[in-house]
């Protein structure tokens, strides 16, 4: 039933075009570069470490922004990449551009090298930093949010980020099956729960991940 509801959000959630976020310019969307993207990760698939996505997990950050037309992308907690280069495919076909953030430097300077590997490097803005500083100062508006980092900071994160999130936007917290385990992630789904301007679901493929939409007007 989960999983019904989930899809039955999933296809009914519009979103609106907001301005690029400043230091973007607009790249031309090529075929030629989601097939690159594609070859990436089918050539690294099973090798992905570091507290990455799987694979299924990335499709569904990737079919979301697909959907919706989002564009204006944030990612915290970088990883190596697995979940960025999946979110960059998608915008890749959207015109939008991604900022993630990371703050292991091993794990940033892996990244690095693989956006360039993956040729996705034009379209994200890569930041070794501290999210739970730099989560604050960001501008914004954004349309899509992943948090996947510190997940006793996701309720955090998310109150500081719903201002910022445009409407139609949606905001995905990674591992959410972990609530049992995590008073962070369960804080964040009582939070997001008792938002009126937000719909929240689950799903359950992958690590599962939470999918909470801000309504439109």
């Amino acid at each position: 039933m989960a999983n019904k509801t989930f899809h039955k959000l999933f296809w009914l959630i519009t979103s609106t075009f907001v301005s690029m976020p400043a230091g973007f310019s607009q790249e031309p969307v090529t075929m030629d570069l989601d097939a690159r993207i594609a070859g990436f990760l089918n050539d690294h698939a099973g090798t992905w470490r570091d507290w990455n996505v799987p694979p299924a997990d990335g499709e569904t950050l990737h079919d979301l922004i697909i959907k919706n037309n989002f564009t204006r992308a944030l990612e915290i907690g970088t990883s190596t990449g697995h979940s960025a280069i999946w979110i960059s495919k998608a915008l890749n076909r959207t015109g939008g551009k991604l900022i993630t953030i990371e703050i292991d430097q091993r794990r940033y300077e892996t990244a690095i090298a693989n956006f360039q590997q993956a040729g996705v490097s034009h379209l994200i803005d890569a930041r070794l930093a501290d999210a739970h500083k730099l989560v604050r100062e960001l501008d914004g508006p954004f349309d899509f949010v992943f948090s996947d980092a510190d997940k006793e900071w996701y309720q955090q994160y998310m109150e500081a980020l719903l201002p910022k999130l445009a409407p139609g936007g949606c905001f995905v917290a990674h591992n959410v099956r972990r609530s049992g385990n995590s008073r962070g992630i369960a804080s964040m789904l009582d939070y997001a729960r008792s938002q009126p301007d937000l719909e929240t679901m689950l799903d359950s493929a992958g690590a599962g991940m939470s999918i909470s939409c801000k309504k439109q007007p």
